[in-house]
C-alpha cells in the first residue's frame, strides 16, 4: 500500500473540529480531472452530481468535497469554490471561471453539537491546508464525527472515521480511495468475514438483543421481532461517502463505471450496504494520461474502497461513551 497522495494530480486537506465532532475533507485537482459518480443509498446529501453523469457537458472537476453536518455541511463547498476562484481555477465561461466542486455529506449531528456544522470558512481552510502528504486516518476531516452500527440507536453504536488506501496496479498505474464511514450497518473484515465495528449487543436484565458476545450483528437484528419494529423508526442518520482516485486516462463514461465498480468494495466491507437509511455516494477522479483497461481500474477500485473502509475503522479513536475498534482491542 502507498499513500493516496502519491497518485499524481491531487492534494488533500482536512479540517477537524474535535470539540463539536464534525469536519470536512477536500480533494483538490487544480489541473482538472475527469469525474464520475455512483450514488446508491436511499438518503443522499449531494451537490453537483448530475453534471458528472454521461450526456452532460462538463467533464472535469477541480475538487471533491466530503463533509459532515448533514445537508448544512454542503455550505462548505462555497469556501472551496472561493479558494479555487482566487486561484483562477475553473471552467472559463466568458464572464468568470466557475470551479466544479461535486460534494457529498454525512450525518454527524448526533455525536457532537447539532448546531455546529462545516461551513464556507471550514471548506476554504481545508483547501489552504491541502498538501501532498498522506492524509490522517480516523477521527479527522469528514470522518471526525462518523459512527457505525446504529440499528439500536447511538447508545449501541461505535466510533468510525475516514480512511484511505492506494496501490500500484500496473507499471505506473495507481488506484486509491478515501472513504468517510458513517454506516447504518456493521463493518466487516472481508478476509475473515468477521465484524470489526458495528452495533453492540444489548443486555439489560431480562432484555437481550443481538447475538451473544460483543457485536449484535445488524442483519440478524433486522430479521428479529425487535429489529422489525426498530426498522420502522430507524433514524436516517447514515451514509458512506468517498472518492476513488486514479492516474489512469478515463473517459467520463469510464469514470462513472469505476465509481460503480468501486461500490462493490463498500458492499464487501459493510453489511448491510446501500439501504434506504444510507446515502452511499462514491466519486471517481481520473487525473492522468496513462492508458489502462477500465475493467482493471474498476476491479482494484473496489479493493481500495474496502481497504479504506477498514483503515477508517481501525484508526478511529473512542469518543465519550462510543467505543472504537482500537479501544475494544485494548480491553
Amino acid at each position: 500500500m502507498i499513500p493516496i497522495t502519491d497518485i499524481g494530480g491531487i492534494q488533500i486537506g482536512q479540517v477537524s473540529d474535535q470539540e463539536n465532532w464534525t469536519g470536512c475533507t477536500v480533494i483538490l485537482c487544480k489541473e482538472g480531472a475527469v469525474g464520475g459518480v455512483d450514488q446508491r443509498g436511499g438518503a443522499p446529501g449531494t451537490r453537483e452530481t448530475d453534471l458528472l453523469r454521461p450526456m452532460h457537458l462538463v467533464e472535469k472537476v477541480h475538487a471533491i468535497l466530503l463533509a459532515g453536518g448533514s445537508a448544512f455541511g454542503l455550505d462548505a463547498a462555497t469556501g472551496v469554490m472561493q479558494y479555487l476562484e482566487e486561484q483562477k481555477i475553473g471552467v472559463e465561461t466568458g464572464y468568470a471561471r466557475v470551479p466544479i466542486v461535486p460534494s457529498a455529506i454525512l450525518y454527524d449531528l448526533g455525536i457532537g453539537s447539532s448546531t455546529v456544522r462545516p461551513n464556507a470558512e471550514m471548506g476554504y481552510q481545508a483547501c489552504c491546508d491541502a498538501t501532498s502528504n498522506a492524509p490522517q486516518n480516523g477521527n479527522f476531516g469528514a470522518g471526525t464525527g462518523a459512527t457505525v452500527g446504529k440499528i439500536l440507536g447511538m447508545n449501541q453504536a461505535m466510533k468510525s472515521g475516514i480512511g484511505s488506501a492506494a496501490m500500484e496496479i500496473s507499471h505506473g498505474i495507481y488506484v486509491g480511495a478515501i472513504i468517510a464511514v458513517n454506516a447504518f450497518g456493521d463493518v466487516i473484515d472481508p478476509s475473515s468475514n468477521t465484524i470489526i465495528a458495528g452495533t453492540r449487543s444489548l443486555s439489560k436484565g431480562p432484555i437481550k438483543i443481538g447475538e451473544p458476545g460483543y457485536f449484535a450483528n445488524t442483519q440478524e437484528v433486522m430479521r428479529s421481532m425487535v429489529g422489525k419494529t426498530v426498522m420502522k423508526i430507524a433514524a436516517k442518520q447514515n451514509t458512506v461517502i468517498g472518492a476513488v482516485v486514479t492516474n489512469a486516462d478515463l473517459t467520463k463514461e469510464e469514470a462513472n463505471k469505476v465509481a460503480q465498480m468501486g461500490q462493490d468494495g463498500l458492499a464487501r466491507a459493510i453489511r448491510p450496504a446501500h439501504t434506504m437509511l444510507d446515502g452511499d455516494t462514491l466519486f471517481t477522479i481520473a487525473t492522468g494520461k496513462k492508458k489502462c483497461d477500465v475493467n482493471t481500474v474498476g476491479a482494484f477500485a473496489a479493493e481500495m474502497v474496502a481497504e479504506a473502509i477498514l483503515s477508517a475503522v481501525r484508526n478511529a479513536e473512542a469518543v465519550g461513551s462510543l467505543p472504537s475498534h482500537q479501544s475494544i482491542s485494548r480491553e
